[in-house]
């Protein structure tokens, strides 16, 4: 849901509406709740709107996505949950540290649904090259993660315990399908993390797999009947929650008391032209931040923008917590020119959707023919079209995310600033008072 709250009121009518029918609805998320909405993120404690809108909807459970650990306020949300967060790959859970509090999460849950047995376990996705999910490291001290396909197998053992399983996955779409056929005895996976919207039944080895696009603009209304205990037949309903005409009123006032922040609406600067697409965005980002740091470029990660457009106009306060709503702080980095090329090589995993937004750079990428996202080759260049001298210096500033993964990949000169990236895109903002990016581009694809 990444924070929707906007679609909170219309998603508590269609869950009220559809137990009028089935008093024993179950209402599930996949992952993913927070992250998105500076309202929900910002807020004291991070994180609590999302948690009591879910709690006033009803929520049954929810597995715990990736971006569920981007604040360090997780155990606290778990703990004023009125329902249960699964996630069975997740180890070492319950001792952490005394900054850390323990991560109380259940591998799995049985709900009795009117003498019927439904057992739902949860998993996340693990990054194969990092060995933990996509979020900041610092966020997951003491926590380690198993492979997600081989923890579902281990749990075979509850099929044939109850009438119905049900898998709660946060590991994306492709995973899931490869879940599907190597577990033919679940009967339903309820999917997150890629915002694949699917649209009808799809089965795979027998087994339902939905999934919705991200900030709930649709929600799946899943039908599972079951004789003599088992699942003899499935259907997957697609509700368009942001055309549900009507809402329900408590949890529309509870949206507008969240949302009831003044400083969020200060006017930074104007737009004159539209920010159609991450890539103008992420050159207005790379440009805040080495305006903040004094670099001569930077990098930013793909995702790590979150809102992708702004129209022609105010930008305020909040549309930048919505473009770079995870608080990290700004790191500089030292790299030889050759050690700047193998980490971009490195991070990007030579996949389109890692490839990292530049400042100060240029970039042309090779994709490859049969495969568009998979890059063959890609060549940097300053921002003045001069190769990269391999033993030249460069400064390239970054956030902590970035900074992270540069240690894994064994770079060491890291400086952390003591301020954080969205408050340089807000200074930077105002001392432009009008930017324009439209068409600005870093990144030739061919």
């Amino acid at each position: 849901m990444h924070a929707a709250l906007e679609n909170m009121p219309r998603l508590a009518a269609i869950a009220d509406s559809l137990r009028e029918l089935y008093p024993s609805l179950l209402v599930l998320s996949a992952g993913d709740n927070r992250t998105g909405n500076p309202f929900n993120d910002m807020y004291k404690p991070s994180g609590y709107p999302m948690v009591a809108l879910m709690n006033q909807i009803g929520f049954n459970a929810s597995a715990v996505g990736n971006h569920d650990f981007d604040m360090k306020s997780l155990p606290r949300v778990i703990g004023e949950s009125h329902f249960r967060y699964l996630c069975a790959n997740v180890v070492s859970g319950e001792a952490r540290t005394d900054t850390m509090p323990p991560l109380l999460v259940l591998p799995y849950q049985v709900f009795d649904v009117e003498g019927v047995r439904v057992g739902i376990i949860g998993i996340i996705e693990v990054n194969p090259q990092k060995g933990y999910p996509d979020t900041h490291p610092d966020n997951i001290t003491g926590l380690t993660f198993d492979d997600p396909l081989e923890t579902v197998k281990r749990y075979e053992w509850l099929s044939h315990q109850c009438d119905a399983t049900i898998l709660l996955s946060h590991d994306g779409y492709r995973n899931d399908t490869l879940t599907a056929h190597a577990c033919p005895w679940l009967d339903l996976i309820i999917g997150g993390h890629t915002h694949k919207q699917l649209t009808g039944d799809e089965r795979i080895n027998g087994t339902l797999i939905t999934q919705n696009s991200n900030k709930l603009k649709r929600a799946t209304h899943i039908t599972l009947t079951v004789d003599s205990g088992r699942v003899c037949d499935l259907k997957a309903e697609y509700i368009d929650v942001r055309k549900f005409t009507r809402e329900n009123a408590l949890v529309a006032a509870m949206v507008r008391f969240f949302s009831d922040n003044p400083d969020f609406q200060r006017v930074l600067a104007q737009a004159s032209t539209p920010i159609d697409d991450i890539y103008e965005m992420g050159c207005m980002v790379c440009d805040a931040i080495m305006h903040g740091t004094g670099a001569e470029m930077a990098l930013q990660n793909y995702r790590g923008i979150r809102k992708d457009s702004l129209p022609v106009g105010d930008i305020t306060v909040k549309d930048v917590l919505t473009i770079d709503p995870f608080g990290n702080a700004a790191y500089v980095l030292t790299l030889t020119g050759e050690e700047l090329f193998q980490l971009v090589k490195q991070y990007s995993r030579m996949e389109v959707a890692h490839f990292p937004h530049l400042g100060g750079l240029r970039a042309v990428v090779k994709l490859d023919k049969n495969d568009p996202q998979k890059i063959v080759s890609f060549d940097l260049c300053t921002a003045d079209g001069k190769r990269l001298n391999k033993k030249h210096i460069y400064h390239v500033a970054t956030n902590a995310y970035v900074a992270a993964a540069c240690r894994h990949y064994s770079i060491t000169n890291i400086e952390r600033l003591n301020r954080e990236t969205a408050d340089m895109i807000m200074k930077f903002l105002e001392g432009q008072g009008t930017v324009s990016y439209q068409g600005v581009k870093r990144i030739e694809f061919r």
